[in-house]
């Protein structure tokens, strides 16, 4: 999910042009970017639209609700716990119970209409006390897929410089451990200056070089940056699939560590080739 771009849910003249595009993932927006007006209209769209596609593999269908909080929280999860849905992006929780409820009202949706697949959780990390709490919230349900970073609501809030990159990498950085200590992944979050490419292509290679999956985008113009961003470089790929020719030959040599170009080699990075090897191949970059 290199790339996620939101799509106001009230806005469905743009839903199909946004499926035809580059982005891996689309997250239907019912909060911050629908007037309170316009919840209503908005969550019956994206219901509609949810509700008129197959469950099958394709881009990752994510709706972000209102938060916990909010009194339009049950009926959002209501509309939209369909088939078609990959995750539901939930935010403003902050304790382990605010996600645990989440995931029994998708129980009790998913029991009622016969949803073989279950909805996955996309959890925002987006105050203080998130922040502070974001491994148990990462860890809070088996339905939790992910941590998803939310600078804008953090950083406004207390005052602190979006563009202060060590405060970036930070908080990346604190909320990349804690979804690693629950054994989900994570994704980057949204960079509101549309115009500035440089900018957005800089905060998402530094978020690809902490392990995250991928960034969100506000403008169809952020993808292609996105996926250029998560994309493996050629020589990555190259040298990934030199360690795993190497790990072979060393299991036939009973070599529990060995070295490629120089570096040693072990488990870790093992994995990380393997990972690197399957995303290529997702992507065709690679037979």
């Amino acid at each position: 999910m290199r790339s996620k771009l939101f799509v106001p849910g009230s806005r469905p003249e743009l839903f199909s042009k946004a499926l035809a595009g580059e982005a891996d993932a689309l997250s239907f927006d019912l909060e911050d970017s629908v007037q309170d007006t316009r919840k209503h209209e908005a969550r019956a769209a994206v219901a509609a639209f949810l509700a008129s596609r197959p469950a099958e593999p394709g881009k990752v269908m994510v709706v972000r609700v209102n938060g916990p909080d909010s009194p339009h929280f049950e009926a959002d999860l209501d509309a939209v716990a369909l088939p078609a849905l990959d995750l539901l992006n939930l935010p403003k929780a902050e304790t382990p119970h605010a996600v645990q409820a989440a995931a029994r009202r998708l129980d009790e949706l998913e029991r009622q209409r016969g949803i073989t697949r279950p909805i996955g959780l996309l959890v925002n990390i987006e105050t203080p006390e998130a922040l502070a709490r974001a491994a148990e919230l990462a860890r809070a349900h088996p339905r939790v897929a992910g941590l998803q970073v939310g600078l804008g609501d953090l950083f406004e809030d207390l005052g602190v410089d979006r563009r202060d990159t060590a405060a970036v990498h930070h908080v990346l950085l604190a909320i990349r451990l804690a979804a690693g200590r629950a054994g989900v992944w994570a994704c980057d979050g949204a960079y509101a200056d549309i115009a500035d490419r440089d900018g957005y292509l800089a905060e998402a290679h530094m978020a690809r070089r902490l392990g995250y999956v991928g960034k969100s985008c506000i403008h169809p113009s952020q993808v292609a940056a996105a996926n250029e961003a998560f994309r493996p470089g050629d020589e990555e790929i190259r040298h990934a699939a030199r360690v795993l020719q190497a790990e072979q030959e060393a299991e036939r040599a009973g070599l529990g560590a060995f070295t490629v170009d120089g570096r040693m080699v072990d488990a870790p990075f093992i994995r990380r080739a393997r990972a690197i090897m399957a995303t290529a191949r997702r992507l065709g970059l690679t037979a």
